[in-house]
């Protein structure tokens, strides 16, 4: 086969074809995404999908080649499971929806893949370009002329780093190869391809690419300046701070971190994004994660903000106006926010792996600055670092303690949960105003252990949570190990938003078992918190719930929901009191280790 495609033979007329050789622009497409490492896609077919759908049967004939189809009966679900699993993996993944209406389906999902930075590849049908038969795909149906939009791809084109239309099938895997550049390259994020059922439906010449023309932009690191300027000032500071978001998307980030924090004693380390587990719970510098509102900022004579979209919220808390704040990014102007800054002295667009390590490696090897971190001074830091880390931990566990009553809250549960599962469980978080509970108890420590959504689009979590634990078990099967056991903790309005009725029958339908816990607190508590953020003594401050219409009374059977989706098959139950706890957790536990998906609707008390 040649490298480059032969010139276009004139594609046939008919309206249907019985060949079962025929080679199309549909079928380059699927092969196209496969070479590229996409081994799944999540549909929502459609209308536009003939060609589609008649590639996917011909691609059962070898399954070793050919991408994995997973059936998604909702939109947002499909892209959330996408996105789960590349965020844990780094491979983008690939979804079909359904014309104009199917993209607008995919909601808030594509808002998550591009605040996420998750790779995604989005492709949609466009209604038939033709309308008398001129060419195989011509209009044959009356929605066809209802789906016809002026310019399809701009309903999400603001999202995606990359956006265009398929004109034509001869270059289709240089279309699909461009966008998942797009997709792959730092700061990763959603594409979308789309084409007409006549441009999927050609007949084109087969050809192949050489995928090693086809890799990523590639960031590199600081400059000799930088590091001497940045290591110097970290060596000085008497209360240096790093500030990172997605830092840990990449899990070399946390051991990097980790031995920075090691070498400058005295190094705390805060997560303002909670999008991926960037330091580990276990070390003495461990901030946790607080979003844009932590004493450490207003504290700190030195401050490395690393790969961090909200490292403070000024008007909650900014720097000391003597700080010193060095800004290392892979999108340090935050291109796609229209209003951001940093009053940095100095920024740089860099890798920040390659950063910490030439970071470390000057503070370890500078003789000038290994006299300034081998002081007494530090070893007192490291000393009172090492207290007030035990101190934090006491205090968090204090706060966790159940109520005399027999009510928990959050942290108590958090604390079960993290006491019972497996070591290496990984936790998919969409929390919300229960989120900081949650990482203070979970505690994390192994890198890719602890996912959020990243962005604001409530109901990423439910097929994020699918997504992710299809991951592990397909990393699992290539190594001839069994995947890993994920936990969704959601708040029961992000429940609702994440479709269970789609969720919970896509699980059972391919087996992907994961433990839900609903975090039960009667309605949505964020509208509250933003309302007392801007008018703390108004008239909405001293209303009820009902009144400021965010509670949800009666509460709905959550995990009920959940098992009629499964068809009967999951494991559903309601905890009130600590009393039924460790038992319906265990019993949970065990149905999840034993395949079948489990929700829990936990009662939690507030504030804990």
């Amino acid at each position: 086969m040649s490298s480059q495609p032969p010139p276009l033979t004139q594609p046939t007329t008919s309206s249907s074809s019985s060949s079962s050789d025929m080679y199309t622009t549909s079928f380059a497409f699927f092969e196209a995404l496969f070479a590229a490492g996409v081994s799944h896609v999540f549909v929502n077919l459609g209308s536009d999908h003939p060609s589609i759908i008649e590639a996917m049967v011909r691609g059962k004939a070898s399954p070793s080649t050919f991408p994995r189809i997973i059936t998604c009966p909702n939109e947002m679900v499909a892209m959330s499971m996408a996105d789960g699993y590349a965020r844990l993996t780094g491979q983008p993944q690939a979804i079909i929806v359904h014309v104009d209406v199917g993209t607008q389906g995919l909601g808030a999902a594509v808002h998550n893949s591009s605040a996420g930075r998750a790779p995604v590849l989005v492709f949609a049908g466009i209604s038939p370009i033709t309308i008398e038969g001129e060419l195989r795909g011509s209009r044959t149906e009356y929605i066809h002329w209802i789906q016809d939009v002026p310019d399809q791809k701009q309903i999400v084109g603001q999202y995606c780093r990359y956006a265009a239309e398929l004109k034509t099938g001869v270059n289709v895997k240089q279309m699909v190869n461009r966008a998942l550049q797009f997709a792959k390259s730092q700061p990763q994020g959603p594409v979308y391809l789309c084409g007409s059922r006549e441009v999927m439906e050609m007949e084109i010449p087969k050809y192949e690419l050489n995928q090693a023309h086809w890799k990523p932009v590639e960031l590199g690191g600081l400059s000799k300046g930088a590091v001497q300027e940045m290591a110097g000032a970290l060596a000085g500071a008497k209360k240096p701070l790093v500030v990172t978001g997605y830092a840990g998307r990449n899990h070399a980030i946390p051991p990097a971190l980790v031995e920075l924090a090691n070498t400058v004693k005295g190094l705390r380390v805060l997560d303002t994004g909670g999008s991926d587990m960037c330091f580990p719970a276990d070390h003495p510098g461990w901030l946790g994660l607080r979003f844009g509102n932590d004493q450490s900022v207003a504290e700190a004579d030195v401050i490395l903000v690393l790969d961090c979209d909200v490292p403070w919220i000024p008007t909650l808390m900014k720097p000391r106006k003597d700080a010193r704040v060095f800004h290392v990014d892979v999108d340090p102007l935050k291109q796609v926010m229209p209003v951001f800054y940093l009053e940095a002295e100095a920024r740089y667009r860099a890798d920040p792996l390659t950063a910490v390590e030439q970071l470390t490696e000057k503070l370890k090897t500078d003789e000038e600055l290994k006299k300034q971190l081998q002081s007494e001074e530090r070893e007192k830091r490291w000393k009172e670092l090492q207290a007030q880390h035990r101190q934090k931990l006491e205090e968090i566990a204090e706060r966790a303690k159940p109520l005399e009553n027999g009510e928990y809250g959050t942290g108590h549960l958090c604390r079960r949960l993290r006491a019972l599962c497996p070591e290496d469980t990984i936790w998919a978080i969409e929390a919300v105003t229960n989120t900081l509970f949650v990482h203070d108890n979970i505690q994390p420590t192994l890198p890719g252990s602890w996912i959020n959504c990243g962005g604001g689009g409530l109901g990423w979590s439910g097929g994020g949570a699918l997504g992710i634990k299809l991951a592990t078990e397909v990393e699992a099967k290539a190594k001839r190990g069994k995947g890993k056991f994920v936990v969704q903790i959601v708040g029961d309005g992000t429940f609702l938003f994440s479709v269970p009725g789609s969720v919970y029958w896509i699980s059972k339908r391919y087996g992907i078992p994961v433990l839900t816990i609903v975090l039960n607190n009667k309605g949505w508590n964020a509208p509250r918190r933003s309302l007392l953020l801007v008018h703390p003594d108004g008239l909405g401050s001293k209303a009820s719930n009902a009144d400021i219409n965010i509670e949800f009374s009666p509460s709905p059977d959550y995990a009920g929901i959940a098992k009629a989706a499964a068809g009967g098959d999951l494991f559903a139950a309601r905890i009130d009191n600590t009393a039924d706890l460790d038992r319906v957790l265990k019993e949970a536990i065990a149905a999840v280790e034993g395949g079948q998906s489990a929700v829990l609707d936990c009662k939690v008390a507030m504030g804990s």
